[in-house]
């Protein structure tokens, strides 16, 4: 059956709010992008006229997809090397979605999307769906074929998993920048004690190689570890410059990743990797360092097609 203009033009006109959804579902670009994608198969497929709203009904063919994804996901992720993050995207892409509200902002910063890991497929669809896109929860019941009362229930028992490790902190641009340049001075300074003030008591420093970048596999906890471990992570070596590439030379820039701080390290218009800083009461919370070079490839391409950039400083 094929679209009249009308049908293709309503489902364009909800393609981005699926993929804001499917981004904060998946915690990936490909992975979101691809479940809009066979969204719209389906859509394409279906007996429209005996769709009472598409909307609902878009976003439940959506949810799930993601379910199903995420579900398979949670089994790829017990082989997978070392620690995993998710995808960082830069300001202003269209993936981000809304950012009207506190919650839309906080659901993809990158200490979120982490800690939404934690959360079951349904607990993560019922959060979303509920405290980014504002969902009653008699909507989100009938996508999900539940209750409304254990709607309600899946949705205090997302909230109370993450309540303990939500940090109500955000900046603006002007206050992101100076967060990277306090960090930067910090970390490239040779000495653990302006990273150990810089950082809370109980910081916590998440690293994902996805085993293609050298990468630590395990989490550091502590202001103390995370200075130390971070002043090795800057300091030259044979082998850094090895992995730059002959006469490459590296700067490290001030940008906004997933709403938040983030210290971009690159080589000419190649990102060599992410480091999102988690602003807390008290200091820097948690540090998110992204190198897969799998989970760079979009934010790249954004970075350089917004280019040219000047850097804070040049490293190596």
């Amino acid at each position: 059956m094929s679209l009249r203009t009308y049908e293709a033009d309503l489902f364009e006109s909800s393609r981005g709010r699926l993929e804001a959804i499917a981004y904060r579902l998946l915690g990936s670009a490909g992975d979101a992008e691809d479940a809009v994608q066979d969204t719209y198969l389906r859509w394409h497929a279906a007996d429209r006229g005996r769709i009472e709203t598409p909307e609902a009904w878009l976003t439940k063919v959506l949810t799930n997809l993601c379910l199903n994804q995420l579900t398979s996901a949670r089994a790829r992720r017990e082989t997978y090397v070392g620690q995993w993050l998710p995808e960082p995207l830069l300001a202003g892409d269209r993936l981000l979605g809304p950012a009207d509200t506190f919650e839309q902002r906080e659901s993809v910063s990158m200490a979120m999307l982490t800690m939404m890991e934690r959360l079951s497929p349904n607990e993560r669809v019922v959060y979303v769906l509920r405290e980014a896109f504002g969902y009653a929860h008699r909507e989100i019941a009938g996508i999900l074929d539940l209750t409304e009362a254990n709607c309600q229930q899946i949705h205090r028992r997302a909230k109370q998993h993450l309540a303990s490790e939500r940090a109500r902190t955000e900046v603006d641009a002007a206050a992101a920048r100076k967060v990277v340049e306090e960090f930067l001075a910090a970390a490239l300074s040779g000495d653990t004690g302006p990273l150990v003030r810089l950082l809370t008591g109980d910081a916590v420093s998440v690293a994902d190689g996805g085993a293609k970048v050298p990468a630590r596999r395990t989490p550091v906890v502590g202001a103390l570890h995370i200075a130390r471990y971070l002043r090795g992570l800057f300091r030259p070596s044979d082998a850094k410059r090895a992995q730059v590439g002959e006469g490459g030379r590296v700067a490290l820039h001030a940008a906004v990743v997933n709403g938040g701080p983030a210290a971009l390290i690159a080589v000419g218009e190649r990102v060599l990797g992410i480091i999102c800083l988690a602003p807390a009461p008290g200091g820097v919370g948690a540090v998110h360092i992204q190198v897969n070079p799998d989970k760079l490839e979009r934010l790249t391409r954004r970075w350089a097609a917004a280019g040219p950039h000047q850097p804070l400083t040049e490293i190596w």
